[in-house]
């Protein structure tokens, strides 16, 4: 199998899957990035109160 044969046949494979259906539409990307970011701070904190000797 060459390099373009494999190519196409993935292009292929992935066109038959059709169009993508969001399962989780409710999960906002706000409120997931910023939980992320709540939580970094938060273990940032915590690791500057660890480190008071420095």
């Amino acid at each position: 199998m060459s390099l373009h044969s494999t190519a196409a046949q993935l292009v292929s494979l992935a066109s038959e899957g059709g169009e993508h259906v969001d399962e989780h539409a409710s999960i906002s990307p706000y409120i997931t990035g910023g939980g992320a970011l709540l939580a970094l701070l938060l273990l940032l904190w915590i690791t500057t109160r660890f480190n008071r000797d420095r």
